[in-house]
This record gives C-alpha cells, structure tokens and sequence, in this order.
C-alpha cells in the first residue's frame, strides 16, 4: 500500500480511467449540453499542460488535481498529484458532474459573486464524489 505522501504513476492513473471511466459515462449518461462525453487526458501539471512546455513547474502553490473544460470538452487528470485509486475515481466523478451542468450559469454563478467554497456547482460535484465506490 502507499503511503500518504506518494502519488499514483502516470501508467497506474490511466489504466485506473481505463478500467472506471466508461462506468461513470454509463452511470450518468451524456450531457445535454455536448454532443459526447468528455475526452479525459492525463497531464503531470497544469503550467506544462497549457504552456505546453515539457517541465514546466509554476511552485509550491500547484495543487490542481483535475478540471473539466466545458470549451474542449475534456477532463484533465494531474497524475502527481493522485494519491490513491480512490481519488482519481472522485476526480473523475467531480470532474464529470461539470460535463453534466450547464457552463452558462457555471460562469454566472462566479459572477454573481460564489467563489469555489460555495459555488452551486462545485459543491454538487464534491458532494457526488461519494459515490466513487460505485464505480472501484
């Protein structure tokens, strides 16, 4: 078993979304606002990501676990900092209840002042993590 301080690799956190990904597609369905599930990619940060420079580092304070891009239509997993099956299964969760909410009023709920403690949508999507071991 791992420790706490060690994270998943990049292999053991794609054969993870291999294995649970398509049950999560199943179990929640498409969106009605794409035309197909998101595209889900595996990335070492968010800086290398969209500088697109490999290594690129951005500090102590890169602690992005995953996000979902309404605009492309993916989901991006950081492997480094995955800890457990368990927690790539609630990114993958988390991350997919975004695909299922409108991005409109994604936007708007931040605009109208909510900030990622309270806002609507973040805290369904936390809230379903829960539901992680339906798909281990």
């Amino acid at each position: 078993m791992k420790d706490m301080k060690s994270h998943l690799s990049k292999k053991e956190v794609e054969e993870i979304i291999n294995e649970v990904y398509p049950k999560i597609e199943k179990h929640y369905g498409i969106s009605k606002f794409q035309e197909c599930s998101p595209y889900v990619e595996v990335q070492r940060n968010i800086y290398e990501k969209y500088s697109g420079i490999e290594g690129m580092e951005g500090g102590e304070n890169d602690t992005c676990h995953a996000e979902h891009c309404s605009v492309m239509n993916e989901i991006t997993i950081y492997y480094p900092q995955m800890k457990s099956r368990k927690m790539v299964i609630e990114s993958l969760v988390h991350e997919y209840q975004h695909h299922l909410q409108s991005p409109s009023w994604f936007k708007r709920y931040y605009n109208m002042g909510y900030d990622y403690s309270n806002h609507p949508y973040e805290v369904q999507a936390t809230n379903e993590e829960k539901n992680w071991i339906l798909f281990n």
